[in-house]
């Protein structure tokens, strides 16, 4: 990792969203936790105390929880694609990845989950 890079987590971002194939669940919105990490150059916010020169955290969140609340998903792994698509929208965005947990997706277990990864092109 360059010194210049900041690194942003949304930890455990709690939201409802209707996600799953079964009736159930297409019928009765669920629980999903959601954690996100971003990478991106910082010296400009580091040396500045602007606003306008830093990643704003909000802006992004915002983003994410207007996707999930406001949308219906069959796919964990569509749901975390289009995550992951807010999380590295920024051209400052260096990498990113998001996780997403669904708990009590299986009976014997806490919580199934997915997480995906962009990486900047070179």
């Amino acid at each position: 990792m360059k010194p210049e890079t900041a690194i942003i987590r949304i930890k455990n971002l709690r939201l409802r969203t209707f996600i799953g194939i079964k009736e159930d669940e297409i019928q009765n919105k669920q629980d999903i936790i959601v954690n996100v990490v971003i990478h991106y150059c910082a010296i400009k916010a580091r040396n500045s105390d602007n606003v306008a020169d830093a990643l704003n955290y909000r802006t992004i969140t915002k983003k994410i929880i207007s996707l999930i609340e406001d949308n219906r998903f069959s796919l964990l792994e569509n749901l975390t694609n289009q995550t992951l698509a807010i999380a590295s929208e920024h051209p400052w965005v260096e990498f990113a990845s998001v996780e997403i947990d669904k708990p009590h997706a299986l009976r014997f277990a806490d919580s199934v989950s997915m997480e995906l990864c962009y990486q900047k092109p070179q």
